[in-house]
């Protein structure tokens, strides 16, 4: 009989331990991508995380840096990655704060469709024709007026020898100034990497940078509107038609200094889904995997154009931005 009793108690505690969660069972399952697979970007990643305790978030980092958050114990995601070797840890933590993290590494193809005909609009800030307005920098395309102008082909600060010099001013807090360049309607194009060096003597003086590349096609129009709020957040910005400004959470003013060129680049994609993809920013050789999708805005006209604006503060310190080659590649 005590035979008997100690191996029902030893068959209790083995059925305890398989049926009770346990720290050994706590951790990270990624289904997709598999550690060493070669892929293309974006980079579908599929993961969960499990613990005894509820789980409170879970975190992508590529290259050790942070690219997807989301408060839930599963992903499903796009991520877009560079190509080359790429490092990828998917992280969890439990409401205990325990952390666990699975690390992989996958081999990426092309970050998007190997363009077969570019078509590169180069020097932009040197072409004629330049629009621009106040009223419609505003909020609601309803500001006010102020001072503000563009002079070309400055030599200094320069850095092929002709930058586009801006001003803003005036005495109404606030106020904007928005000035484009149309480059004719070209409906074939879907991917975008809109790229410029830009300079200014009184970062005191900004309020906010703004850089745009706008396509309206089939009665949409894609905004690419993105800005570095440098008095509010400090972060990125992007445009949604709904939402307005959206924070991406990638910082940029703490990265811009006076009295010294900067370059930014964007990469940007019309979906055929009909959505605005915000790809990536890179600014000064740091790049931010973005992945954001916002919904374009209904326009019955056809274009293709590039944008800039400033925006002033709260007291309206006047001040310029020089802009020098500035270079749109479509495909």
């Amino acid at each position: 009989m005590k035979s008997i009793l100690k191996q029902a108690a030893r068959l209790a505690v083995v059925l305890c331990a398989m049926l009770a969660p346990t720290a050994a069972m706590a951790g990270i399952t990624v289904t997709s991508p598999t550690n060493g697979a070669t892929v293309s970007s974006p980079v579908r990643v599929v993961a969960s995380a499990s613990s005894s305790k509820s789980i409170a978030a879970m975190r992508i980092y590529v290259d050790n840096v942070s690219v997807y958050l989301v408060s839930s114990n599963r992903i499903d995601t796009q991520v877009p990655l560079a190509t080359g070797k790429r490092s990828i840890v998917v992280q969890g933590w439990d409401s205990s704060g325990t952390v666990f993290k699975t690390a992989l590494t996958v081999n990426v193809g092309s970050t998007t469709p190997t363009p077969t005909t570019n078509k590169v609009y180069s020097n932009i800030d040197q072409m004629t024709g330049w629009e621009h307005c106040d009223v419609c920098a505003g909020a609601s395309g309803q500001g006010p007026t102020t001072t503000y102008w563009q002079a070309q082909f400055q030599t200094s600060p320069a850095l092929d020898g002709g930058s586009s010099e801006f001003f803003l001013g005036g005495s109404t807090p606030y106020a904007a100034a928005l000035w484009w360049k149309q480059l004719g309607a070209n409906d074939s194009v879907r991917f975008f990497t809109y790229d410029l060096d830009f300079y200014f003597t009184d970062f005191t003086a900004i309020q906010a940078l703004e850089f745009d590349v706008n396509q309206s096609i089939g009665g949409k129009k894609y905004i690419f509107g993105t800005e570095c709020d440098v008095k509010g957040t400090k972060m990125w910005r992007i445009w949604d038609y709904y939402l307005r400004w959206i924070s991406t959470g990638i910082p940029c003013a703490v990265q811009m200094t006076a009295n010294k060129w900067h370059h930014l680049t964007w990469e940007f994609e019309r979906t055929t889904t009909g959505k605005t993809h915000f790809i990536a920013v890179t600014l000064d050789g740091v790049r931010h995997i973005v992945d954001r999708y916002q919904t374009p805005q209904p326009i019955s006209v056809r274009e293709l154009n590039v944008a800039f604006q400033m925006d002033g503060n709260s007291t309206m310190s006047d001040y310029h931005v020089w802009v020098d080659r500035i270079k749109l590649t479509a495909w």
